[in-house]
């Protein structure tokens, strides 16, 4: 059976269409504006391609591994030929299996309920708290920040080096940061983990929509990634990767699809018989829609080509750091330091601005989205403002008003999908707020700086 597909047609030079680039959002200040969507870091806006092929299919939609219908039968094809589509997209080896789960927090608390007991899991401080917390229940070795990514591979070397060698051990990386957007070696430390007889799973959630990810080539056990951040609309993720530790591991969820064989026992007891494929951590009915969209996602970057894609959001990424640069006042976040290869994420503070307070003028002023707070990371963000390990911080805006300093900070974040326009009108808009102030009076409410209406 074909799988549906919507055809994508689009010049390298520009932007890769995307839903709503041309909503309307209204101004405080009076008039409307188009709403520039600059916080594709926590969830990129969807594809048109991805949304065609997703509307394509949806009237043929069926419950998948569970039906003799037609429908069925078509929706099975088409969930399993999106495994395979991933599976191409991440170039995984013949034996990797492709789960498919929730987002990358779920599929990193997947493999974090089947590493073996005596694991001893290796995590930077950096990590996204979806890479940094979900090993509670192995001997979690915690690296502080590197300044260098050389600097970051000699601290793993030495991490492993000092660890028992003769448990089982794996390391979590991020390859892109979600709050610097600096790219790390993760071929390097795929390197030192495996001289150490240690495994390693790549966080890609930031990387994959901004570059290319090659299992093999990167020489990674695992990858795990979004497919909101992909440009993907659904509530989709992926684990990829070796299968021994899943196949080996109790069923991440229990029950109909992660089962081969149920049967009652003499005692009254059940026995099963468990699913030794990706099935085996996918209980329930799937996704099949978000599993699409993902598959559809990675259709369109392939073919769009990641060269030209990268190649643009460098462009973009120049443009907003050197507007940046012109702002005394502006300090960009930064661990490997300002030549540091990094996608289209960047974080910054304003001298004299809360973080909140900037991000709402820039919102109600100017129609920009972008995000502050910690990012999820906090460790990482004390690190970088160099604040005390036990401040206080909240992923949200802190109880502070207009005017007052935060431990938070401002991250703007952009990809396929970003026209030079809305770069150029963020960067207007530091420059005016900076040297203007806002032109509107904000009040904090529920702990957000939010325009006061009166």
């Amino acid at each position: 059976m074909s799988v549906l597909t919507a055809a994508a047609d689009q010049s390298i030079y520009n932007p890769l269409p995307v839903l709503g680039k041309d909503v309307m959002v209204p101004l405080v200040t009076g008039g409307e504006v188009t709403y520039a969507a600059l916080d594709y870091a926590a969830s990129a806006p969807a594809l048109q391609r991805v949304w065609d092929d997703v509307a394509a299919y949806a009237p043929y939609y069926g419950s998948v591994h569970r039906g003799a219908g037609y429908l069925s039968q078509l929706s099975t094809d088409l969930f399993e030929n999106s495994r395979e589509t991933v599976a191409e997209f991440l170039g995984c080896r013949p034996d990797d299996q492709v789960v498919f789960t929730r987002s990358t927090t779920d599929s990193l608390n997947l493999l974090a309920a089947v590493v073996p007991a005596d694991c001893q899991v290796f995590v930077y401080e950096t990590e996204h708290h979806a890479s940094l917390l979900p090993w509670r229940d192995a001997r979690v070795t915690y690296l502080d920040a590197p300044r260098t990514p050389a600097q970051a591979v000699e601290t793993l070397e030495r991490a492993l080096a000092d660890r028992d060698p003769y448990g089982p051990a794996l390391v979590c990386v991020t390859g892109a940061s979600n709050v610097t957007g600096e790219l790390w070696p993760v071929k390097e430390l795929a390197a030192a983990a495996h001289a150490h007889g240690a495994r390693i799973v790549l966080d890609a959630a930031q990387l994959a929509p901004h570059h290319p990810v090659d299992i093999t080539d990167l020489d990674v056990d695992w990858v795990a990634f979004s497919g909101h951040k992909l440009y993907a609309p659904f509530g989709s993720g992926v684990l990829a990767g070796r299968a021994d530790w899943l196949r080996d591991a109790e069923p991440y969820l229990a029950g109909g699809g992660a089962s081969r064989t149920v049967a009652r026992r003499a005692d009254g007891g059940v026995d099963v018989e468990w699913q030794t494929t990706s099935a085996r951590h996918e209980a329930g009915s799937p996704n099949v829609i978000g599993v699409y969209s993902i598959a559809s996602a990675c259709k369109a970057l392939t073919e769009a080509g990641f060269d030209d894609l990268v190649a643009r959001e460098q462009h973009l990424v120049a443009t907003v750091r050197a507007g940046l640069a012109e702002v005394p006042e502006v300090t960009v976040l930064s661990l490997f330091g300002d030549d540091a290869p990094r996608v289209g994420v960047i974080s910054f503070v304003v001298e004299g601005w809360n973080s909140s307070h900037f991000a709402a003028a820039l919102s109600a002023e100017y129609g920009i989205g972008v995000r502050d707070g910690l990012f999820c990371a906090h460790p990482l963000v004390r690190t970088l403002l160099g604040s005390d390990p036990q401040e206080v911080g909240e992923c949200g805006a802190p109880e502070a008003a207009p005017g007052e300093t935060s431990l938070n900070a401002i991250r703007v974040s952009f990809g396929a999908g970003t026209p030079d326009e809305h770069i150029e009108r963020f960067v207007r808009a530091v420059k005016e707020l900076v040297g203007r102030g806002a032109r509107w009076t904000y009040r904090t409410e529920g702990g957000r700086c939010v325009p006061d209406r009166g």
